[in-house]
């Protein structure tokens, strides 16, 4: 037996393992396969607002706690963008904020003209601590300085809160219409 030939089968009982470790770690959420963006179904924005509310109650009363690592029990990541993918009736676990802002499920649109169920999201920064997504609900003011939003933020889990992401300029916020929202 050759020397490649004696540390092939190890390696083959390596890779085979490694591949068995892969499969029952955690789900970690990935682009999106050609196809699947065509895949997720229509939601009215109705539909997408009662849904982003369950999390608020969905552990006895209490909100969804925040998790970048944990899977919640309906099978989304407990993050911002987790969160976002399981209002819109996404494919689980979700995609992260970079695809949702980058990988075909929303379209850019302008600040003033959000609408109920449309998202804000920082996907621009290096590091996934500072990325983010919200889901905005209705302008909190006349003028427009401010929005009520659900989000799942660090620390409070699952709320639904008062922000003015992406109206200060600056802050790497911008809206975005996700594909799958019907009016």
């Amino acid at each position: 037996m050759s020397r490649s030939h004696r540390w092939s089968v190890p390696a083959l009982a390596a890779a085979a393992l490694l591949g068995s470790v892969t499969l029952t770690g955690p789900t970690h959420a990935t682009a999106p396969q050609a196809g699947a963006i065509a895949a997720a179904p229509a939601i009215t924005r109705h539909d997408e607002i009662e849904r982003a509310r369950t999390w608020l109650v969905a552990r006895g009363g209490k909100p969804v706690p925040y998790s970048r690592d944990l899977i919640w029990k309906d099978g989304f990541r407990q993050d911002c963008s987790g969160y976002a993918s399981m209002a819109l009736k996404l494919p689980q676990p979700g995609p992260n904020t970079v695809a949702l802002a980058n990988d075909g499920w929303t379209t850019p649109i302008a600040m003033p003209a959000l609408g109920q169920g449309d998202l804000v999201i920082k996907a621009g920064s290096d590091s996934a601590r500072f990325r983010h997504v919200v889901i905005f609900d209705h302008w909190a003011d006349a003028a427009h300085t401010k929005y009520w939003a659900y989000e799942q933020a660090g620390g409070a889990g699952t709320r639904y809160t008062i922000h003015d992401y992406g109206l200060t300029g600056g802050d790497g916020y911008h809206a975005a219409h996700p594909r799958n929202l019907t009016d």
